[in-house]
């Protein structure tokens, strides 16, 4: 028997805690409607001066299952949100649901290329977005794609304050030929109630696109089981309960903020604060103001809200349970963190396929510091969660020595939507091979110490070389060229991108930086480049990025 299997990390669990938790629900949308049963007066949401109940967020979201089962939609079809942090996400989540469908998250920041790619990739035939995107991204593409309907909205929608360092210069534009406005569709079928859908636990709930371990994006299958088991594991590690207030800040379409903002609100019954998109000084304001009590975020956010102009000692004194994943943490800024509000940063782990958190600290506890290495460790796997650090030839390690993180629990994704291939390759046998480098200490913490991929991480955004790369070869000047993350203050890690030039050509650093931000989304373009009278290659010719890397590094 392995040391993995007898589990040592259950000792650093907080006294009381349990070490196995029963699954409450069979799917979202019977915790939904447990919730709306129990706690429908409450506030569902608080976007600035708007709220709305548990009960009203029922009413929305069956008007939106109507409105999209009258336009022949059937279940098991995607539906896009190509949303910010606005409460149209939620009512749009819930409705797919409703209606027996297959949310696809859509990262707001991206451009015509990557929403094409998704689009295509996940076969939605619906799509909801912010009249902005429309305009400005989707109208350029969705002809091209099977989405039947478009659904628009304003994050004006919903509340009246208007807070300008955030809707500042955003105007109404409302439905233009060949869309449909969301908040009208909901008034046609508001107080219709779509037939009761249930699912099975393993049905897919959700498709969150990722990098992943290889190439170009792939749409992990988030289960209904995977949602439910995930969100008690917030609950019990963070202990949670209906008195706490969630402060959403990071971004709704990525993993964390699906569970830990959303699907952790609902099953607690507790008030999600939406504010569009982060703020530091607005959002200093909104938490002074709504109280909140819980989050989840990256640390360039935390590092934001310590240097807002209007931060003081006070601002963050009712939010006591923070933690923080999806880039590297600092010890140093822990400390900073806690000496500017007096509140810790317990760090966390997972990834877009353990649907959200695989480790955790607990609430009461501490992460330690490794003495060798300065890493502070990402805390000790979950509820019924089994993490191995294996060797190249599969073996399991012994503690403290240095292999990738295995992963086999509940939270884990069935695979990838329409990739067997890709899915036996990271997932054999059910077990998640992360490509993620690290070693477990003897008392059972685990730390990451480096990445088997070349994947970025700025800021918690994984952002893929190759595409990066892909982009800088359609400018006539380039002919080769090479993408590495590099160490940055602020976000961990940002991009930088070597290249050579053909020859008789001419282009700045600055031209290739504003060439390929008009082509991407605003965390993959790169930061930094530098021009190579040759990119340094293997004799076969493939890139060494890591010589690159390293150089960077050293």
């Amino acid at each position: 028997m392995s040391v993995y299997d007898d589990k040592p990390w259950l000792a650093r669990y907080d006294e009381g805690q349990p070490t196995s938790i029963t699954p409450e629900f069979p799917d979202m949308l019977a915790l939904f409607r447990a919730t709306v049963e129990q706690h429908g007066d409450r506030d569902a949401i608080r976007y600035f001066d708007g709220r709305i109940t548990y009960r009203e967020l029922d009413e929305l979201s069956d008007a939106v299952a109507a409105g999209l089962l009258d336009s022949g939609f059937s279940a098991g079809e995607r539906v896009a949100l190509f949303l910010q942090n606005d409460p149209q996400y939620v009512i749009a989540l819930v409705g797919t649901w409703k209606a027996g469908g297959i949310a696809v998250n859509v990262n707001p920041m991206n451009r015509e290329r990557e929403l094409h790619l998704l689009l295509t990739d996940s076969g939605a035939s619906v799509l909801v977005t912010l009249e902005s995107l429309y305009r400005d991204v989707a109208s350029k593409v969705v002809g091209d794609t099977s989405v039947r309907t478009v659904l628009t909205t304003s994050e004006l929608d919903h509340q009246t304050r208007n807070d300008a360092r955030i809707l500042g210069g955003v105007e109404r534009i409302g439905a233009v030929d060949g869309t449909v406005d969301l908040g009208e569709l909901v008034e046609r079928f508001r107080g219709q109630r779509p037939p009761a859908v249930s699912f099975d636990p393993q049905d897919t709930a959700v498709l969150t696109y990722t990098s992943g371990t290889t190439g170009p994006p792939k749409g992990a299958m988030n289960t209904h089981a995977n949602l439910v088991f995930n969100s008690q594991t917030y609950r019990g590690f963070c202990e949670l309960g209906p008195d706490d207030v969630v402060l959403g800040i990071a971004p709704l379409f990525h993993i964390t903020g699906l569970i830990g903002h959303v699907t952790i609100a609902m099953l607690l019954g507790a008030p999600l604060v939406l504010f569009h998109r982060f703020e530091p000084s607005a959002a200093i304001d909104i938490i002074r103001e709504e109280r909140p009590t819980f989050t989840v975020g990256s640390i360039t956010v935390f590092i934001a809200l310590m240097n807002a102009p209007n931060a003081d000692q006070d601002a963050l004194r009712t939010l006591d349970k923070i933690w923080s994943g999806g880039a590297p943490i600092p010890p140093s800024t822990v400390k900073a963190f806690q000496q500017a509000f007096g509140q810790y940063i317990h760090n966390i782990y997972g990834l877009t396929e353990t649907t959200s958190p695989s480790h955790c600290t607990p609430r009461r506890a501490e992460a330690p510091v490794d003495e060798a290495s300065g890493a502070l460790s990402v805390g000790v796997p979950v509820y019924d969660t089994v993490v191995r650090i294996v060797g190249e030839a599969g073996q399991d390690l012994p503690p403290g020595e240095v292999g990738e993180i295995v992963t086999t629990g509940p939270q884990v994704v069935k695979g990838y939507w329409n990739k067997p291939e890709e899915t036996e390759r990271a997932l054999p046998g059910g077990s998640l091979h992360t490509g993620d480098v690290g070693y477990m200490d003897d008392q059972g913490w685990f730390y990451i110490v480096d990445r088997k991929k070349d994947q970025i991480n700025a800021g918690g955004y994984k952002v893929w070389p190759r595409e990066v790369e892909d982009v800088l070869y359609e400018h006539e000047a380039v002919r080769e060229a090479a993408v590495v993350g590099v160490p940055d203050e602020y976000r961990g890690e940002t991009v930088k991108a070597f290249v050579s030039l053909r020859a008789g050509k001419q282009v700045t650093a600055e031209e290739l930086i504003a060439f390929t931000k008009e082509r991407m989304a605003a965390y993959k373009y790169p930061r930094q480049v530098e021009f190579l009278d040759e990119i340094p290659k293997t004799v076969s010719g493939k890139l060494l990025r890591r010589e690159l890397r390293d150089r960077e590094n050293s």
